[in-house]
């Protein structure tokens, strides 16, 4: 695609092709970027790299538990536990895409990234964050029908429409990492290859593009940005009668059995909802590199080792579940 950009800006007559076969020129020519280091000191970088080993670990382990349990615990075959399996296979990518390449860094004192490498971390990370959303969303769904509509909760959710609805989630993920991995790779880079992030993020590749030239990209994160407020939209309206619902059960044991399922997906959408958005909405005034560099951890590695606690603090079920995995009574259930 480079290369296609390239021939059509140099070889067209138009004034000025002069600046744009420069600009492309240099855009060619970069085939590394430069990631923003954890730590400027040694001691600090194998701090860093111990800090994201052991989260990742936690990570990997707590999801890999999750989705173990759900898949052997018949008891689990719910669309419930469906998507959760769903949302541990996304966690997983997410600090997958991410985290290993840091701590590489981290580990060896480099700050390379190939240029084919950072567009597939971009599209990789691009793919599992916007697919979890979309589960979350699913999720929220799941929860509505269940407290609101508990009669018709068979019928709106069985295991056909759970899987269609798996499917749509992962596959928004994918048309939306494609758009945004294809429009920003397509801009000609004029302006260095530091990113100033210890990954590749769609921002801060922006900064290295030619200011005329990020108007598709703009287009691109208006749609999805819209789509990303109708599902916001939707979790709150879905939780506004959630609680209605909820608030409306006579019994006591009905509304804290309500409530625990609940309150865990509600944790998790919150902590996924907050700390993208203050990485994406935060003033220029308050930024700085080590603001930044802190943020991104908090949404992008954090989440994903901090789910599986949240949604088994709660849950007896899951507890019960991943206590029968780890001690090897599943065969006796």
């Amino acid at each position: 695609m480079r290369n296609l950009c390239s021939a059509v800006i140099v070889f067209s007559p138009a004034k000025g092709s002069n600046v744009w076969r420069k600009q492309m020129s240099n855009s060619s020519s970069i085939s590394h970027f430069l990631l923003l280091p954890l730590a400027d000191t040694r001691q600090l970088q194998l701090l860093h790299f111990c800090l994201f080993l052991g989260i990742s670990l936690a990570a990997l382990l707590a999801n890999g538990l999750i989705i173990s349990a759900v898949a052997c615990g018949h008891l689990l075959h719910t669309p419930m536990f469906f998507f959760l399996l769903n949302l541990a296979l996304t966690d997983l990518g997410s600090i997958c895409t991410t985290v290993p390449k840091a701590m590489h860094n981290s580990l060896w004192d480099t700050r390379n990234i190939s240029y084919t490498g950072c567009a597939a971390q971009l599209f990789l990370f691009l793919f599992f964050i916007s697919a979890e959303f979309s589960l979350l969303t699913v999720m929220c769904y799941d929860r509505y029908v269940s407290i609101c509509k508990p009669l018709h909760y068979g019928t709106l959710l069985g295991s056909r429409a759970c899987a269609h609805m798996a499917a749509a989630a992962w596959a928004s993920g994918f048309i939306t990492a494609l758009l945004h991995t294809a429009n920003t790779f397509s801009l000609p880079l004029c302006q260095g290859n530091a990113l100033s992030q210890f990954f590749c993020e769609i921002p801060h590749i922006l900064k290295l593009s030619c200011s005329h030239s990020k108007l598709r990209e703009l287009g691109v994160s208006i749609l999805t940005t819209s789509l990303a407020f109708g599902c916001f939209v939707f979790i709150v309206f879905s939780y506004v009668q959630i609680f209605r619902a909820v608030l409306r059960i006579l019994s006591e044991q009905g509304r804290h059995k309500a409530f625990s399922t609940c309150l865990p997906h509600l944790a998790v959408v919150s902590l996924f909802l907050s700390t993208a958005a203050f990485a994406h909405l935060k003033p220029p005034s308050i930024s700085s590199p080590s603001l930044d560099l802190a943020v991104s951890v908090l949404y992008s590695v954090v989440p994903p080792a901090l789910n599986p606690l949240i949604y088994s603090l709660r849950n007896q079920e899951l507890k019960a579940a991943v206590w029968r995995l780890v001690t090897g009574q599943f065969q006796k259930h």
